[in-house]
């Protein structure tokens, strides 16, 4: 098991279970390095001071909090250290929501909690409590220098951590909302039947990667010299009639069903 990104108990009435923090997912995107065009020298990123006139390394940098233009408080690992915050330490449990009830905009990120040697049967009462009563608990943990709304879940066998946004991150929508627009009946029946046709449980391993694996593919032909190659050219989009097109694709459906 790689090393826990944060330690500490989550409070759960008067029982305290000491946890420790894990990544619960990892990105898988490509990275690539910017190169010199006329060299194909791999560029380098340093931090330069215009006062000193010369490059710093990391050790000589602080964090600072722009106060006014060109003023600024600097803020040490001390300082985060000696904020009066119980959820430094803690995972305070507040109260408990159904799931249904908090939109999924609000979740941030995800972890696993793993309980210690000694704490393995309150993590276990805590997990059994949450799944049969299909509630999430709710508290806050301070992480990666900020104090983050989480929930506890379920979920394979143990316990994830979701760090919340808070309401004031949510931005609003920047086009008018469409619940007051008219729809017909008919189409809204063929939308549903639709939907019923093409409804089924989700299953992840079904859904691949295909932008990242043809971009390997056309790495690795440059590599080789192979053959590349090349995207078609996309569909022109034509207005047709919404009645039309709901019909072909429930006929559609109903296919892929059939011969599924």
């Amino acid at each position: 098991m790689a090393r826990s990104i944060w330690n500490g108990v989550i409070s759960f009435g008067l029982v305290s279970i000491p946890v420790g923090l894990h990544t619960a997912t990892q990105e898988r995107d490509l990275r690539f390095n910017q190169l010199h065009k006329p060299c194909g020298s791999r560029i380098k990123q340093q931090r330069f001071c215009p006062t000193c006139e010369r490059t710093v390394e990391q050790e000589e940098v602080d964090r600072g909090f722009e106060l006014s233009k060109g003023s600024y408080a600097v803020v040490s690992d001390e300082d985060f250290e000696a904020l009066p915050v119980p959820s430094k330490h803690a995972i305070e449990v507040t109260s408990f929501v159904k799931a249904d009830e908090i939109d999924s905009i609000f979740f941030d990120q995800s972890y696993y909690l793993e309980p210690g040697e000694t704490a393995r049967k309150p993590f276990a009462l805590l997990l059994r409590a949450l799944k049969e009563k299909g509630v999430l608990a709710v508290g806050k943990i301070a992480i990666r220098n900020k104090e983050a709304l989480c929930v506890l879940r379920p979920s394979r066998g143990t316990l994830v951590l979701e760090t919340l946004f808070y309401e004031d991150e949510i931005r609003k929508p920047e086009a008018e909302g469409i619940d007051g627009v008219e729809v017909d009946e008919r189409e809204l029946g063929m939308a549903k039947s639709l939907v019923e046709l093409l409804e089924k449980a989700f299953d992840p391993g079904e859904y691949k990667d295909a932008y990242r694996s043809a971009l390997l593919e056309r790495i690795e032909a440059k590599q080789h010299g192979g053959q590349i190659t090349t995207a078609p050219e996309p569909k022109e989009a034509r207005v047709v009639n919404l009645m039309d097109a709901l019909r072909a694709s429930l006929e559609e459906a109903q296919q892929k069903k059939k011969s599924g």
